[in-house]
């Protein structure tokens, strides 16, 4: 039986697997209105494939692509945009104005992420990297709005993970899409009625005040839904709004508590573990908590280096 390309999720929004790493690791969201097409978040170079066959799967035309949205240029949210620009030449990439150097000379972006994963590595995580044409890219400010086929799009900027993040308010939905200001929760985070979620602190510019001022920007409009890239869409944002914020404290605190030691990342990484599993086994019991350690363990290593990297600034 063949499985749909795309996962209709309500509100002409539909979610489609990235293809990173492995399946339901992180998304993106395809949004229809008015015969005209939004492509939020890229994925790599390897996800255009999976757009190409979602726009076919729903039987739109490519020219109806208006806009390719990242929320923020971390090669697993922006990687795939110059491979869809170069596919879909009616279509605008939108970007921060922080982002958009690094989206039209990607040069420093592949050089600092070969450095960390090799080439064979970087090629397999995110193929090739292609520069967008500068005429292509349209720059939001804070609180600048897009119509889409009729839909308003509002963008904020939602520093605390990146400098170069926004997150887009969508009133239809009454949701937000929120790129990795409102942290990670994978599939294998549902438990019952509830879901897990945790912050993502990665390098280089975690903020915890920013993030948490961040957080309460999107949860003062009363959203009824998060559209996450890691993964899908997420109810009850209230309740995970106040479980987020809590962790971000106790990574502080953590953080503070370890700034002198020596060999601190690898014990931020224990502290975090710790914590994590904690509260996870406090809120199900019967989670498999050994099955989770192992699903969250890169977040574990990837959110210490952020905080490792933030202790370093103060």
């Amino acid at each position: 039986m063949k499985i749909n390309p795309v996962e209709d999720l309500g509100y002409g929004v539909y979610c489609i697997d990235a293809r990173y790493i492995s399946h339901g690791v992180a998304c993106c969201y395809l949004m229809v209105e008015g015969g005209e097409v939004a492509i939020i978040e890229t994925g790599t170079a390897h996800t255009a494939d999976g757009i190409a066959d979602a726009l076919a799967y729903l039987k739109l035309p490519s020219e109806a692509l208006r806009y390719i949205i990242p929320t923020h240029v971390h090669l697993d949210h922006a990687g795939g945009a110059g491979v869809l620009m170069q596919r879909y030449p009616e279509a605008q990439l939108v970007i921060h104005p922080r982002g958009a150097r690094h989206m039209i000379n990607p040069t420093q972006l592949i050089v600092s992420s070969k450095a960390v994963y090799g080439e064979e590595k970087f090629a397999q995580l995110y193929g090739e990297i292609i520069p967008v044409l500068e005429e292509r890219v349209l720059v939001v400010e804070d609180g600048e709005k897009l119509n889409l086929g009729g839909r308003v799009l509002e963008f904020r900027h939602t520093p605390g993970h990146a400098e170069h993040h926004f997150c887009i308010w969508d009133a239809q939905s009454q949701g937000w899409f929120t790129g990795d200001t409102f942290g990670i929760s994978y599939r294998e985070m549902v438990m019952g009625d509830d879901r897990f979620i945790i912050p993502t602190t990665s390098p280089v510019q975690f903020d915890p005040d920013k993030l948490l001022g961040s957080i309460d920007l999107m949860m003062s409009r009363q959203p009824q839904r998060m559209y996450l890239t890691h993964y899908s869409v997420v109810d009850k944002p209230e309740k995970l709004s106040l479980l987020l914020c809590a962790q971000i404290e106790d990574y502080r605190q953590i953080a503070l508590s370890l700034k002198n030691e020596p060999e601190r990342e690898q014990k931020i990484v224990r502290e975090l573990r710790g914590m994590t599993l904690a509260r996870i086994k406090a809120i199900q019991p019967d989670a498999k908590l050994q099955a989770l350690d192992k699903v969250l363990a890169l977040d574990f290593q990837l959110n210490a280096q952020g905080i490792d990297v933030w202790l370093s600034r103060q």
